[in-house]
């Protein structure tokens, strides 16, 4: 069965939630603090989160934020507020779902399998040693899911897109860091050699991107 964390400083809800979650067959972990969460799935072994948006530390929203420059797992908002403003916020930093306290536990469990079941299905496409998902905006590498920022995700996902093909540092710049216009050149060439070394802690005999000095990079799938 899939493991659930769920990052919640109220112990009674706390307690509530684990209970129906554990009752259901769920594996489920609890962490008090926003700054416990990205630590526990870092080690990971985590398959959904439920993030409490009233965390005594760090928001959820923020949290959330962080989350995902990384990671690409669902996520279920819990909130004492059920303001628009908030459910919008929620969702457009990468929250999948929200529920306003006080709220069912049967109706949590039923949307955590229904997000579940959505994110199993999600469409990914595998490129020889590599899977690119897409949707959940997440690549895995030599059987693991990498842990990647949002530009070293944005970076090896535009290289699998057209494997083989060489691309040049300006459009890799022009396609990755749009939203960044004092970047340079050397940016690409710093996030090229921090893939590589994550790469290389998961598959040591196998260095996939290519540099083509004068030109680019480019990745070698096979």
């Amino acid at each position: 069965m899939p493991t659930l964390l769920l990052a919640e400083d109220d112990a009674a809800i706390a307690e509530t939630v684990l209970y129906a979650l554990r009752a259901e067959g769920f594996d489920a972990e609890h962490v008090l603090l926003g700054g416990q969460v990205l630590p526990r799935l870092q080690r990971g072994g985590i398959d959904l989160l439920v993030l409490d948006v009233g965390l005594p530390d760090i928001s959820g929203f923020e949290v959330c934020r962080r989350l995902r420059e990384t990671h690409g797992l669902p996520v279920i908002f819990l909130t004492a507020r059920s303001d628009e403003i908030d459910r919008v916020l929620g969702l457009e930093i990468g929250a999948d779902d929200y529920m306003a306290k006080p709220f069912s536990p049967r109706e949590l469990v039923a949307r955590v399998r229904a997000r579940l079941r959505r994110h199993e299905a999600a469409p990914s496409s595998r490129r020889g040693c590599f899977e690119l998902d897409e949707e959940a905006h997440r690549i895995r590498f030599a059987g693991h899911w990498l842990e990647l920022t949002r530009y070293e995700h944005a970076l090896l996902a535009e290289l699998l897109r057209r494997p083989g093909a060489i691309l040049t540092r300006a459009q890799l710049l022009d396609r990755v860091w749009a939203d960044a216009l004092e970047t340079g050149e050397r940016t690409v060439d710093t996030h090229i050699k921090t893939l590589r070394a994550k790469l290389r802690q998961l598959d040591p005999a196998r260095d996939p991107i290519r540099t083509h000095r004068g030109l680019g990079y480019s990745v070698d799938v096979d």
